[in-house]
């Protein structure tokens, strides 16, 4: 049995024209208990958590007495859980959840996650979370559409739960070794049946999951650990890649699928999307930050007054540098923390101004000094622009600007919502004429080299700054009749 629990929101989202930054790529949570908890509760923990992974919508499943219930909302986690009327009937021993940014399939509600499927001869039943992206898809779509299966939704996620539910009737596990043998990209992904929880990654592991321990009885996963800190659990470890973890009554086991995986993780989660208390890989987020900052300053010092940091990502890039140059850090670029995706801006000009309004400085501060600003990356320009714009009006006397990634010269198909290589602006400009668009006295981006260094390996998917992928989407060829 399944309840889906649905709010319209009258208001619709941006369009990613607003913002000049990778945007965020899902999160996912999980738990299950051997006996009955606040499932709802720990859910939303859990998700609030992961919010930075995903502001469009929300969903989450719970596992109640052999039913799995499951809400999705538009927007924020706050707003899929003030939607259930009840909480009492969302707990249960075990649940999932899903923290929503479009990467593949359109932004419609029928997209939302967690999906749900039921296998029609046995009535087995099952949720699914993913977050990633799966490439060439289209070809074991039409195959399933041919067999009589039928698809409510446009997403790469609902290719994967068909598979999955097509050989459903060999048992949960089994399913899923069948199934990820006839896909290929990033994908970390939830499943929960009427009696188990599985989570299982891709061969590469370009997506993080990691796995907790709230008490002999309850298991956690997410993809950053910072969620498990959220409902306090103990971090245990990382799922590896090519690796199926299935808990259940008898506790937790693993399998794994793949035996020749390779750790190809994205390098992408440590310089932006990941928060920085998370731990990925056994590598602190927060560490590689301050790294690159200091990194930056090896590359290419500068005599000025002080470091900014565009705020959240940027800021710990910019300790990095103060603490490496003695140039005083200081936090003068205000952030509005309460500014959402939900505008709607007809017109060129206005979607520029929103600069102001999400980052605004304090302008005594920034009269006449030499600036020093760090930012995560530079994607398509524009907000870099505005912000340098910002701070001349400011009264400015020198703008350095550092970004603590590689330039960016490649769009992502594993997951990550990037533009097109037309739109990125480090693809079609020398790095003087970027200096130049952006009217700063200095440019300087950060080695790939130096990234090779700070993350202690090349064992990482570097595609957006190399082109260089671990899936190559144009050679892979979907063998439809494996089906």
């Amino acid at each position: 049995m399944h309840r889906d629990y649905y709010k319209r929101n009258k208001y619709r989202a941006a369009e990613n024209l607003l913002y000049d930054s990778p945007e965020e790529e899902c999160g996912v949570f999980g738990v299950y208990s051997t006996q009955k908890i606040d499932t709802f509760s720990l859910v939303q923990f859990g998700l609030f958590a992961l919010q930075h992974r995903g502001q469009e919508a929300c969903g989450f499943s719970v596992l109640k007495d052999g039913f799995i219930h499951t809400v999705k909302q538009e927007g924020l986690v706050l707003d899929a859980f003030k939607s259930v009327e009840s909480a009492e009937d969302f707990q249960g021993n075990a649940a999932i959840g899903h923290t929503r940014y479009t990467t593949a399939g359109d932004k419609k509600r029928y997209n939302y996650q967690p999906l749900f499927a039921k296998n029609q001869y046995d009535k087995t039943i099952l949720s699914i979370a993913h977050n990633g992206n799966l490439v060439c898809i289209e070809p074991i779509r039409k195959k399933l559409e041919q067999e009589g299966i039928n698809f409510l939704a446009t997403s790469d996620t609902e290719v994967m739960l068909r598979l999955i539910q097509k050989y459903l009737d060999k048992g949960i596990e089994n399913a899923i070794k069948q199934t990820v043998t006839n896909i290929e990209g990033a994908y970390s992904v939830l499943a929960l049946t009427e009696n188990k929880l599985v989570a299982f990654r891709d061969p590469n592991g370009i997506r993080p999951l990691c796995i907790g321990i709230v008490d002999e009885n309850t298991y956690v996963l997410a993809s950053e650990s910072c969620a498990l800190d959220g409902v306090g659990a103990q971090f245990f470890r990382d799922v590896l890649p090519g690796e199926m973890i299935i808990i259940d009554e008898e506790g937790l086991r693993s399998e794994i699928i793949f035996k020749k995986a390779h750790q190809r993780i994205c390098s992408f989660e440590y310089i932006y999307f990941a928060r920085p208390d998370s731990i990925i890989e056994n590598i602190e987020v927060h560490k590689v930050r301050m790294e690159s900052g200091k990194k930056l300053y090896e590359q290419s010092p500068v005599d000025a007054d002080m470091v900014l940091g565009v705020p959240d990502s940027g800021v710990p890039a910019a300790i990095g540098y103060s603490k490496a140059s003695g140039i005083p850090f200081m936090p003068v670029l205000i952030k509005n923390r309460y500014i959402g995706r939900s505008f709607i801006i007809p017109t060129q000009e206005m979607r520029e101004r929103i600069v102001n309004l999400k980052l605004n400085p304090i302008h005594s501060e920034i009269k006449g000094k030499r600036i020093v600003i760090i930012d995560d990356s530079i994607v398509r320009g524009t907000t870099s622009k505005r912000l340098v714009k910002i701070l001349k009006e400011s009264g400015a006397k020198e703008i350095h600007f550092r970004s603590a990634s590689p330039p960016i010269i490649a769009p992502c198909f594993l997951g990550i919502d990037t533009p097109d290589k037309r739109y990125l602006i480090s693809s079609n400009k020398t790095r003087e004429e970027l200096r130049e668009y952006l009217k700063v006295n200095s440019l300087d981006f950060l080695s790939l080299e130096s990234l090779y260094e700070i993350l202690g390996s090349k064992n990482h998917c570097f595609g957006c700054f190399t082109g260089k992928y671990p899936v190559n989407k144009k050679n892979y060829k979907v063998d439809i009749s494996a089906l």
